[in-house]
């Protein structure tokens, strides 16, 4: 489903199905991906090629967002992978559907 505004989410990135994992955080979630597809910025992601979307949680508060992903960033991988295969059992990318 693509996002009717900005807005404020926790989101998951992968390079391939239960491949690395990146957690972040943002303000405006259809920028950052663009960010990540692109390699606009130097770091993990770019590095590990991690530019698909398969999680993402949206938040009134960054505060709230800021605090749901330290909190994902303390669970166990396999956590994290039941949590994304909950909603997204063929690690689809999410985004795609935004035509970025």
């Amino acid at each position: 489903m693509a996002p009717e505004r900005l807005f404020i989410a926790t989101y998951i990135m992968t390079n391939r199905p239960r491949g690395t994992l990146y957690t972040g955080v943002t303000s405006n979630l259809q920028q950052r991906i663009l960010q990540h597809r692109e390699g606009a910025i130097p770091g993990f992601t770019r590095d590990h090629k991690l530019k698909h979307l398969v999680w993402f949680q949206p938040f009134e508060l960054m505060t709230d967002a800021i605090q749901r992903e330290k909190s994902i960033k303390r669970y166990l991988r396999d956590w994290k992978i039941n949590l994304i295969e909950q909603d997204n059992p063929r690690w689809q990318d999410l985004s795609l559907a935004w035509n970025l």
